[in-house]
This record gives structure tokens, sequence and C-alpha cells, in this order.
């Protein structure tokens, strides 16, 4: 299933991810609405001058697009000098729950029907990301450089790796990293380089995973207010199937 598949068949879920929320606090928790201009807040201080020469990122491809991996180092210097506009791939609850300071949500593959991005300059550079590490935000990206971006990046370490380093972060609760969880899973080879979804109806939260070669995927979960007993949809090319949580992770998840 490629990035509109995926839309069409979970309309209902994404439909309802307009806009966002959170506060634009570092590091603390409320509601209070942030800008949608994807820029960090104003910190007072510049950085050191630093080159980055992004021509050396290495790239993931995504349905043939080259998406950079950008290392969160470089993306950190960007977002302390304010010279990127950043944007979260993931789902509203994933958002709500936390996010980098100052990002919108604008989540994988096609964003939402009243999208922030939309209305952002095609020339700006623009820092995609997601926490799986990276594959719901190089689906986003690549989406982006589809329709025109110029200069689109992904953070490479995902933002836990972000969290765990003490950036600046926003939400309702931003002290505790969700448990993964990990479905397993196979299906056909012939499609080797699709993606592979997972989703949890009820809060929206979703991630993705390339199939490999042979055919197996591994979905890696951060999905909070999810029990053992949460229905959770999986779906590859050639099958959907929802089962609880408990069952999914218990076995390899292969066609019906």
């Amino acid at each position: 299933m490629n990035r509109r598949g995926y839309l069409a068949v979970c309309g209902a879920i994404c439909g309802g991810l307009a806009g966002c929320s959170g506060n634009s606090n570092d590091s603390s928790e409320g509601t209070a609405g942030p800008a949608q201009d994807g820029y960090p807040p104003e910190s007072g201080t510049t950085p050191t001058d630093r080159t980055i020469d992004t021509a050396a990122f290495e790239t993931t491809t995504v349905e043939g697009v080259d998406v950079p991996l950008a290392p969160i180092d470089a993306t950190h210097h960007w977002y302390r000098g304010r010279v990127a506009r950043f944007v979260d791939a993931r789902g509203q609850a994933q958002y709500d729950r936390s996010h980098i300071t100052g990002a919108v949500l604008s989540p994988a593959p096609d964003g939402t029907g009243d999208d922030p991005v939309e209305a952002w300059p095609t020339a700006d550079r623009i820092v995609c990301y997601c926490g799986c590490p990276h594959h719901l935000s190089s689906l986003r990206a690549a989406s982006l450089i589809e329709n025109g971006y110029e200069q689109v990046y992904v953070i490479d370490e995902g933002f836990w790796e972000w969290q765990d380093r003490g950036f600046p972060i926003s939400g309702e609760e931003v002290s505790t990293e969700p448990a993964v969880q990990q479905i397993a899973g196979r299906t056909a080879a012939d499609y080797a380089g699709q993606m592979a979804w997972a989703w949890h109806e009820p809060t929206g939260q979703r991630e993705a995973a390339p199939i490999g070669d042979d055919g197996a995927y591994t979905l890696e979960l951060h999905f909070s207010d999810v029990t053992p007993d949460s229905t959770i949809t999986v779906e590859t090319p050639s099958y959907r199937i929802e089962d609880s949580l408990d069952e999914l992770t218990a076995q390899t998840v292969t066609a019906p």
C-alpha cells in the first residue's frame, strides 16, 4: 500500500488530525496553542557558526524519492539558530503527549486537510521527525519533496534521541517515554521496499516500517494509553489484520 492508499484506508483517523495542541514551553506540561510556523521559540542566544555539509548526509529511498537523513546534532544546530521549520510526522495523540517545542503536526504521509506546511515557502528548510526513528518522517519528507519543497530533511536518530539529550520538548506528558511494543510480520517478498503500517484507531497513533527483501518487517510501536487488550490494525500491501496488541506481539503476523 502506498502513502496515499494508507490515507484512503484510514481517512477517518487522519482527517481528525488537523491543527496542533500542546504547549510552547520547553520540557513542560500544559495546553497553550503553539504557533503554526514550525520555528523554535526565540531563545535570545545565537549558536556558534558552523558549516554543515548537507551533501554528505546519508539518504533513504522512499518510493523512489531520496530523503536526506540529517544527524541530530546538525538539526539541533539549525534549531538553536532558528533556521529550520520542524514537522512532527506522527499522530495527534503522540504529538499531544510530547513533541519538539515549536514543531507543527503534519502526519505522514501527506499531512492533513488543513495542513500548516502548505502555507510555507517551498525554499524554506524543513526538518521532519518521528519516533521509529525515521520511517514516518521519511514518508512525510518524501511527500514534501515530491510536492516541490527544496530543502527537506529527516532527523536520523528520531524524536526519542532528541528527548534523551534534553533538547526542548513540550506537551502534556514529557517526563516519560512510552514502552516500545514490537510487532513482527511477513508478507510476500514482492512488496520489498514498501511499507507496513500499524495504528490504534481510537487515538490515531500509528507507526510504519519498511518491508525487507524477504518480505519481513518489524513495527516498533511507541503508543501511549494502550493495553494488551487494545485493538491494533496492521496493514501491508497484501493484507489487513485487526487484533489485540497482546496477540499481535506474541506471534509473527502473516496473511489470514
